[in-house]
């Protein structure tokens, strides 16, 4: 009789389990089919950008218009320090990729241009080749540097955070186009950073050991003071 008792217990907490992963499962069930699907959140870039992205656009006024972009039809103008134009289809100017954690930028590079070295703190990047020759390179953590020439069609892939340069190879111009893992990847020139900025003379040649003339000649043509 005691055996009975044990096996009619354990059958009775057996079924109570049942009970309670079927119970789990219809809650499951109910949540997710009561859960708003958002298939896209169009940004109103008339409002702040926040972390979490924009605002999303009223429904009601988007249409198909808001998920085309033509701003890289046309290249660049190359007529600068550089020799070299980057036009850019972030979140800000394509404001339908909000939230969906990608976005694109038109190299164009004429001889001798380069895009100098410049990280995004926010995406890694792919550059498609699309016209010329063009030999690009990133820098890991561990200070290796990698560098490959590439042509028409081919493609090189730039880790997120690393320091990375694109530059004519050849005496043709070229063009590239970039996509990057997130609707606002960001963007910093080092160069920029310390020549173009009002960080001190004193400091760079501190932190970077720069003869204090050179790094003076360089804020002089990039525009840089202090």
């Amino acid at each position: 009789m005691h055996h009975i008792l044990i096996q009619k217990s354990k059958a009775n907490i057996l079924i109570i389990k049942m009970i309670h992963i079927i119970l789990l499962i219809s809650l499951l069930i109910t949540t997710t089919s009561n859960a708003s699907v958002q298939d896209f959140c169009v940004a109103d870039i008339k409002a702040s950008d926040t972390p979490a992205g924009y605002p999303c656009k009223a429904a009601t006024t988007v249409t198909s218009d808001d998920f085309a972009y033509s701003g890289l039809i046309e290249a660049g103008n190359t007529t600068n320090i550089i020799n070299a134009a980057v036009t850019p289809a972030f979140v800000a100017q394509f404001p339908a990729l909000n939230g969906l954690g990608l976005s694109a930028a038109r190299l164009d590079l004429g001889p001798a241009g380069v895009i100098p070295l410049h990280t995004h703190p926010g995406a890694s990047e792919l550059l498609i080749v699309k016209q010329g020759h063009i030999t690009a390179g990133f820098v890991s953590s561990a200070n290796t540097v990698y560098i490959k020439t590439l042509k028409k069609g081919e493609i090189m892939v730039f880790p997120q955070g690393l320091l990375h340069f694109q530059a004519t190879a050849g005496k043709r111009d070229a063009v590239a186009f970039a996509i990057f893992s997130s609707a606002s990847p960001g963007l910093q020139i080092l160069d920029f950073a310390l020549f173009a900025s009002n960080f001190s003379t004193p400091l760079i040649t501190k932190t970077t050991f720069l003869d204090p003339v050179l790094v003076k000649k360089l804020k002089s043509v990039l525009g840089g003071s202090g």
